[in-house]
């Protein structure tokens, strides 16, 4: 069984983690993300968009003003803010949703919590903009730490590189004093990794529980699930939902994924198996 931890959040808010899974929606607000892009730049759409992930079953509302899928341009840090600002302001305006900034600079991440946002998920593992972490321990936000094969020479073995990667990360953390409650760890799926690879992580996501920290992992409608599949972006979801089974059953604790619905369903299924597993070792 999973083990039961409480992650620390900011604004006193706390997010058991363990024996349920928990899923994060996606809410990009952009008008170029691989799957989604364009449809929730408005406010009232993200909002609309946010409400009905809630409603399926999500824990968390991931807000993204930056897409991060290959070739993607970068936008400059006021244009980013200026997306995902006011989506957050109504976010946390409307209810108790527990809301994530999906960001890799600094200043978003502390303006992002400052209008509301309990959690910063760095898709750098505070390795491009290293005050992420001093802004962390400063607000007690929570922390989605992940893993990255982009700008840099990986290890052939890939629990050896995500640990190489990690162990770096959780470096910077804890030298700007933010607390083990706080981090989550993220493998990284589709982050510069071949379907191979993907594959080869899926396989072996356990041999990272020996880090210490709860496991959030993202392959929603991924490149590499259309490599095995065959299938375009947008019909990808039974085989997210899949892996996202097979992912809690090697550990994982959080789901990143945009169709809450199908993968909320194959999680509870998962859970379940889980469940009945740890009682057959309580007899």
């Amino acid at each position: 069984m999973i083990e039961t931890r409480h992650w620390q959040l900011a604004h006193g808010r706390s997010l058991e983690l363990g024996p349920q899974a928990r899923i994060m929606g996606v809410l990009n607000v952009t008008p170029d993300s691989f799957s989604d892009g364009g449809r929730y730049v408005a406010v009232e759409s993200a909002l609309a968009r946010a409400e009905a992930m809630l409603a399926e079953g999500a824990a968390i509302i991931d807000v993204g003003g930056e897409s991060t899928r290959p070739g993607a341009e970068p936008v400059g840090e006021a244009e980013e803010q200026e997306r995902v600002l006011p989506v957050i302001e109504a976010l946390a305006a409307h209810g108790d949703a527990l809301i994530s900034i999906d960001t890799y600079r600094a200043a978003t991440a502390r303006r992002a919590v400052e209008a509301g946002a309990h959690i910063v998920n760095d898709v750098w593992g505070l390795q491009r903009d290293s005050a992420i972490a001093e802004m962390a321990a400063a607000t007690g936000a929570g922390l989605v730490v992940m893993h990255t094969g982009r700008e840099r020479e990986k290890l052939a073995d890939v629990i050896a590189d995500q640990r190489l990667f990690l162990r770096r990360s959780l470096e910077i953390a804890r030298a700007a004093g933010v607390a083990d409650a706080q981090i989550v760890l993220d493998p990284g799926f589709g982050f510069a990794k071949e379907p191979a690879e993907n594959a080869a992580l899926m396989a072996r996501l356990d041999e990272l529980s020996d880090l210490g920290f709860p496991l959030a992992v993202g392959t929603s409608r991924k490149r590499f699930i259309g490599h095995y599949t065959g299938r375009e972006v947008d019909r990808r979801a039974v085989a997210t939902a899949a892996t996202s089974a097979l992912l809690r059953l090697k550990g994982a604790a959080i789901f990143r994924v945009h169709d809450v619905a199908e993968n909320r369903d194959a999680l509870c299924m998962a859970d379940a198996m889980l469940a009945a597993g740890k009682e057959r070792e309580a007899v």
